[in-house]
């Protein structure tokens, strides 16, 4: 579940920044993972150059590297997750139904997956550059029973949805699939899998839905710091010929994050930002 947490007023002798200065992540700023030594560096802006050594020479690293901005289109992208006077970071509201859901102008992207997936955890990777913006992560899946609404500035909305699965609220279709298919800003939904699990029945309808109602959607693979390098590399691989022969409005790459390690988020950023129309690419795509 998120929400926003409002801070005590400041008080002569008591200060709120160490409250706040806990709540960001070591590596929130792309500026400390460039002092990183390059490996590790590297492993952090583009997760997948890990597992290229271990590639056969015939499977084509082109086809893992179609979104691959440079390191400048990074840090751009990072500006529009950090707040400032003039670009607010809030949460909005939560809805249930539909005539709940608050009519917003700007681009919309959406985050599905299973109970448990690291959902909430990811959004919170996302949001560690406003830390005001207070990300409840509940050990009990299925934590969140509603669309929680975070405005991105005038930028972009980002939603928090309920987790399908055994765990899902007993509304869930009710309050999702009207969504999907009504909410005509909606640029792009993020399709959680477990990179420990693997492909599981429920993540399958959900892609069969997203493609019945012909929604452009990304597959993006979390807790890859939990999951050994030769499985992690033979999932992204089974992705690949997945998404090519049985989808059709998948975007060809998965995304590989990890929320612990931070992995994957700058590059999760700058694709947010891309696909929202607010960061055009100087690098050359491949």
């Amino acid at each position: 579940m998120l929400r926003i947490k409002t801070l005590p007023p400041l008080q002569p002798h008591i200060s709120c920044w160490p409250l706040v200065l806990q709540r960001f992540h070591q590596l929130a700023s792309i500026k400390h993972a460039c002092l990183l030594p390059e490996r590790r560096r590297q492993g952090l802006l583009y997760p997948f150059s890990g597992l290229e050594e271990h590639l056969a020479p015939q499977v084509a690293q082109e086809q893992f590297k179609i979104f691959h901005p440079s390191l400048d289109d990074l840090r751009r992208a990072e500006t529009l997750f950090t707040p400032s006077i003039k670009h607010h970071i809030d949460y909005s509201t939560s809805a249930v139904r539909m005539d709940h859901i608050p009519v917003l102008k700007q681009p919309e992207v959406c985050f599905l997956g299973r109970s448990n997936v690291g959902k909430s955890s990811l959004i919170r990777a996302l949001f560690s550059l406003a830390p005001e913006v207070d990300v409840r992560v509940s050990k009990t899946p299925g934590h969140t029973k509603k669309l929680n609404f975070f405005t991105v500035g005038k930028a972009f909305t980002l939603v928090d949805m309920p987790g399908y699965g055994h765990k899902a609220p007993q509304d869930f279709v009710e309050m999702v699939e009207p969504y999907l298919q009504e909410r005509q800003n909606l640029v792009t939904t993020f399709l959680l899998l477990d990179g420990g699990a693997g492909l599981q029945k429920a993540d399958l309808v959900a892609i069969e839905m997203c493609d019945e109602f012909s929604l452009p959607y990304v597959l993006v693979v979390t807790k890859i710091d939990r999951t050994r390098q030769g499985a992690l590399l033979a999932f992204m691989l089974q992705l690949r010929d997945f998404i090519k022969n049985q989808t059709s409005m998948c975007f060809p790459q998965p995304f590989l994050v990890s929320s612990v390690q931070f992995s994957g988020i700058y590059l999760l950023r700058c694709f947010i930002a891309h696909v929202t129309g607010n960061l055009q690419l100087t690098a050359k795509q491949i």
